[in-house]
Order: C-alpha cells, then sequence, then structure tokens
C-alpha cells in the first residue's frame, strides 16, 4: 500500500497523486489518499474527486501502518523509483519526472467525472473552434502578507507581454482565453491586440473547470502556479506551445534548485 498525505491547493493536489500513483504502479499495489491536512486546513479544500482518480480514502490504522518517506529537496529525486510498498509520502514533487513514464495513465485518470457548467460548454467550443491560447494570471493569493507571498511573486506585464509576442510571431488567427483570480485587473492592465475571452465565471469550489479549459486550449501562457502547469500538461495538442516563466520562486528563497519544475520542451521566458 502507498499512502500519499495531500495538502495546498489543486494543482498541488495532482503532483502529489501523479508522484504517488507512479510508486503504486512500479510497486504492483493499492493506493490510498491521506487527507487529514484538510481538517485544519482552511486556505484550500480537497479537490481530487472531480476527477477519474483512484480515490480510496486512508484510516488511522492505515496511517499507523505505514513508513513516512518525506520529500528531501525540491529538485527531482533521482532514486524516487527506489521507494517500496508501506509508504507514506510527505512532499510536493513539483516535476514530471516524477511520473513522466506513466503519463498516459496520469492523463487519463485526470479527466472530468463532474459535469461541465453550461458557460464552461460554450467556452470549450470557442476553445476548440480557435487558435485558442490559454494565459493565467495569478494575484490575489500572492498579495504581500500571505504565506505564498513569501516565496511568490505575482508575475510582471511584461513577463506576459514578452510571452505574447514571441507566441505572436510563430502562430496566427490567436484567441486569448484569460484566467485569473483577479480579471478587472488583468483588464485594466493587460491590453491584448488579440481576441479575448475572460473566463471569470468559476469559484473556487468549480476551478478544476477552469483547469479543464486550460487544457484544451491549443497552447498555454501559465504563471508560476502548479494550477497552470497542469492546465498545460493535459494540452493533448501535439504542436503545442507552453510559455513558462524563467524564475519560479522570488528572491526571498535560497538554495532551492528549481530546474526541474519546467519540462524541457516548454519556453521559458524572462
Amino acid at each position: 500500500m502507498i499512502i500519499v498525505r495531500l495538502v495546498g491547493g489543486l494543482g498541488n493536489q495532482l503532483f502529489q497523486y501523479a508522484r504517488a500513483r507512479h510508486s503504486a504502479e512500479i510497486n504492483k499495489t493499492n493506493l490510498k489518499l491521506d487527507l487529514s491536512e484538510f481538517e485544519t486546513y482552511e486556505l484550500h479544500r480537497y479537490s481530487l474527486s472531480h476527477f477519474n482518480i483512484i480515490e480510496s480514502i486512508a484510516t488511522e490504522n492505515d496511517l499507523r501502518a505505514t513508513n513516512e518517506f518525506k520529500e528531501r529537496h525540491f529538485h527531482f529525486d533521482a532514486d524516487y523509483k527506489s521507494i517500496g510498498d508501506g509508504v507514506l509520502l510527505k512532499g510536493y514533487w513539483q516535476s514530471e519526472k516524477y511520473f513522466i513514464d506513466i503519463s498516459d495513465i496520469i492523463k487519463n485518470e485526470l479527466q472530468l467525472n463532474t459535469a461541465m457548467s453550461a458557460r464552461g460548454n460554450e467556452i470549450s467550443m470557442l476553445i476548440e473552434d480557435s487558435n485558442s491560447v490559454s494565459l493565467h494570471i495569478r494575484r490575489c493569493d500572492y498579495k504581500q502578507g500571505s504565506y505564498s507571498d513569501q516565496i511568490l511573486d505575482a508575475l510582471s506585464i511584461d513577463y506576459y507581454i514578452r510571452a505574447i509576442k514571441k507566441l505572436g510571431a510563430e502562430e496566427k488567427n490567436l484567441k486569448f482565453f484569460v484566467f485569473s483570480d483577479d480579471p478587472q485587473w488583468v483588464k485594466n492592465n493587460l491590453k491584448l491586440e488579440f481576441p479575448v475571452v475572460y473566463v471569470d465565471h468559476n469559484k473556487a469550489e468549480t476551478n478544476y473547470e477552469d483547469l479543464y479549459l486550460m487544457s484544451l486550449c491549443k497552447h498555454n501562457i501559465i504563471a508560476n502556479s502548479s494550477f497552470s502547469w497542469w492546465g498545460a500538461w493535459l494540452n493533448n495538442n501535439p504542436a503545442k506551445k507552453v510559455y513558462a516563466p524563467k524564475r519560479w520562486f522570488n528572491s526571498n528563497v535560497r538554495n532551492i534548485d528549481e530546474k526541474d519544475v519546467i519540462p524541457e520542451a516548454w519556453i521559458k521566458v524572462d
């Protein structure tokens, strides 16, 4: 039995699930989810029930029967396959290298099992009928004084302008679909010279729909956010172009090697 402790937002939970799913697969054993952190964690809720995952919840007896294995550092741990059965995984595991060799399984299990809203269905048709680009701007929980602000900065408008110019030089007839927790700020500060749809109908409890819509787009411009990372990674367009920030964390974070966060095929932008 492999157990994984889930914590954080949807993007974090997806990394944790995918990492543990790989260990369960290579050990030919069961996977269970430890949701105990959400009993006191107020910032986010458990969100994986909206996906076609293996959803077996660990009991207290299950937890007592396992040995803890904590993530040793932020960058990819090349010794990850040595973990055997009977383990409780704790960490964030933010690299596709932990599960890339079962990517088909992960993508299949991360299909939605929750019906889309009427507006979501409308937007999905617009996405599929255009040379669509998802653009994610995350601001609110990166504001001053929050925990995220200690390690992450909201990306500058210049980053998005540079990414848009790079993509616009290679692709024609682009249509942008903007996802943000502060859509009014985006409308006031980022002037797009392309057709644009602001995807602003979802709340925190339906953010899985935003993630799915991101994944339908032909191309992606992501934030320094595991949420839009997954929207881009789940994009099955073989010709997709994904633009990501060259630096993930802010200057407060030292002694963390972030080289494995962004897949090699993605384009890093200053």
